[in-house]
């Protein structure tokens, strides 16, 4: 990155790249059935994941979720209340939220929620080689993270491709994963 190219220019630059990228996929059910049996194995049974519902070629998939309830975890997703997200309970039943986000119907738990979370699934854009995440710039995930308890793992679910080698630029509010899963390398810890 150059000196002169401040991070948040930087990001968008990558971050367009990105998602210009996966709007041309056409592997995407093949590749949330593979990233399924990914965080599956990484998941410890009856335990509780912070996870998301993936909208338009995002990786991940509702059966995950479904896949994760089966094995007595409780899952906690994301509802956009504010600039930190709330978060409630899936209880298999999701509705139309902001921006076209489905969310789930129950009580809402507050953005404190996550301290009982024991891994959380993260939406990325990419994630270099250090844990660096690139999210979508709204920081929403980034200043919820700020929630969780020290210690618990932070997994990005990425395409596969969107691991990259080179640095993604950082700036200090980003919170770095401590891993990512992709459909053809697994789980990759950092």
């Amino acid at each position: 990155m150059a000196a002169d190219v401040s991070p948040r220019l930087a990001k968008a630059a990558v971050r367009r790249r990105v998602i210009d990228r996966r709007s041309t996929r056409t592997d995407l059910a093949a590749a949330a059935d593979v990233l399924r049996d990914h965080v599956v194995a990484w998941t410890r049974p009856g335990g509780c994941v912070a996870a998301y519902v993936p909208i338009g070629s995002e990786p991940g998939s509702v059966a995950l979720l479904q896949e994760l309830t089966g094995l007595g975890c409780r899952v906690l997703l994301p509802i956009v209340s504010g600039d930190v997200l709330d978060w409630a309970a899936y209880d298999g039943v999701l509705e139309a939220g902001p921006w076209g986000l489905l969310q789930p119907t129950g009580q809402r738990l507050g953005s404190s929620a996550l301290v009982a979370a024991d891994a959380v699934l993260v939406p990325a854009l990419a994630v270099d080689r250090h844990g660096n995440r690139l999210g979508r710039g709204a920081g929403f995930y980034d200043r919820s993270l700020c929630q969780v308890s020290p210690g618990t793992p932070l997994a990005a679910l990425l395409h596969d491709g969107e691991l990259l080698a080179d640095d993604l630029p950082v700036e200090p509010h980003d919170i770095p994963m401590t891993a990512a899963i992709t459909p053809s390398a697994g789980v990759t810890r950092f």
